[in-house]
């Protein structure tokens, strides 16, 4: 257990008085041990805390951005979510005396799926579903959604997450404008907005931009690296012989370098443009648009014998049809727009 306490502190003696209430009196069972206060965590009213290292999923104001469909959906869909909480192995439908089968299965509810044995998934179904139950879901499903946004964006499956880190998922996967209001102003270090009240002269109404609205806008000015422009009659098109123009762009492989290696997802070193496969001849340098990330040990590993290469991790050029296929999907490369 894991909790917010206030302190009264007596000085002159040397006591430190806290008043944890009912619910969290078992922690003080034992031994605990005492930290000073997170900064992410510093908003927080005094109570019970999540147990997890993730301290996103104590953002009460986050509960619907993490059961918008959209967002489900970005993260991987239901499908995902499912195979993820049947990795749990455990029931979570916790009673007192409770038996419970060895075999586990996985329940759907409004909120998200939670894995009970074969017992308690019976008892569920005919007497319907328990209130704690449906939080214990939700959580689940937050939780996925974290794990799914880390990975997706190269950072490990078990990296805390921080709330610009979330909006930036969120610019990447088209879902900013879903980034609840008190969040929002908490990136941008907005002040908590305070409602209206009483009489209030127009003089003295100061419009205001919702918070949401700045983020979305400057999630649409740097979501693309590249947008590219289709020019059905460029002039080399109408030449019989025209001479090969190589596409470079030094933004774009800046980005691929700061993306996971292809080959053992640890932090990329180089850009590697394609060889071989009618590419990195005389003047025939791949495209920057034709490149993959990769690690100093793998790119080395690579230049050395590209068939062992490619007998090992497979063929250049699908790995780097599976780099542009995420590249496109999460909006990195777009359509230019006039």
């Amino acid at each position: 257990m894991r909790a917010i306490l206030t302190p009264d502190v007596a000085i002159n003696t040397g006591i430190v008085l806290l008043k944890p209430g009912r619910d969290l009196m078992p922690m003080f069972r034992e031994r605990v041990l005492v930290c000073t206060m997170p900064r992410d965590m510093s908003h927080l009213p005094s109570g019970l805390v999540n147990d997890s290292s993730q301290p996103l999923l104590d953002e009460k104001s986050l509960a619907g951005f993490f059961n918008d469909d959209r967002v489900i959906k970005a993260a991987g869909g239901w499908e995902a979510h499912d195979a993820w909480v049947q990795k749990i192995n455990a029931c979570q439908l916790q009673k007192k005396d409770s038996y419970h089968h060895p075999h586990y299965t996985t329940l759907r509810t409004e909120s998200g799926t939670v894995c009970l044995c074969y017992h308690d998934d019976n008892y569920c179904r005919e007497n319907g579903l328990p209130e704690s139950l449906e939080s214990v879901a939700a959580g689940n499903m937050a939780r996925w959604i974290i794990e799914s946004a880390c990975i997706q964006m190269g950072l490990g499956s078990d990296h805390r997450m921080t709330l610009p880190e979330l909006c930036w998922w969120a610019c990447l996967n088209d879902v900013t404008d879903l980034i609840p209001e008190a969040p929002a102003r908490r990136v941008l270090r907005m002040p908590e907005e305070k409602p209206a009240t009483g009489a209030l002269k127009e003089s003295r109404i100061q419009p205001e931009r919702a918070a949401r609205e700045v983020i979305q806008e400057a999630a649409e000015v740097v979501k693309a690296v590249i947008n590219l422009a289709i020019d059905p009659e460029s002039p080399e098109s109408f030449m019989k012989r025209p001479k090969r123009r190589r596409l470079e762009n030094e933004k774009y492989t800046r980005w691929v370098k700061a993306q996971p290696c292809a080959c053992c997802n640890n932090p990329a070193d180089d850009p590697h443009h394609i060889i071989g496969h009618g590419q990195g001849g005389m003047g025939t340098k791949a495209h920057d648009l034709f490149v993959i990330p990769l690690c100093r040990a793998h790119h080395d590993e690579l230049h050395r014998d590209p068939v062992a290469f490619e007998n090992k991790y497979g063929s250049q050029l699908e790995l780097l049809f599976r780099f542009l296929d995420r590249t496109i999907g999460i909006g990195v490369i777009g359509i230019a727009k006039k």
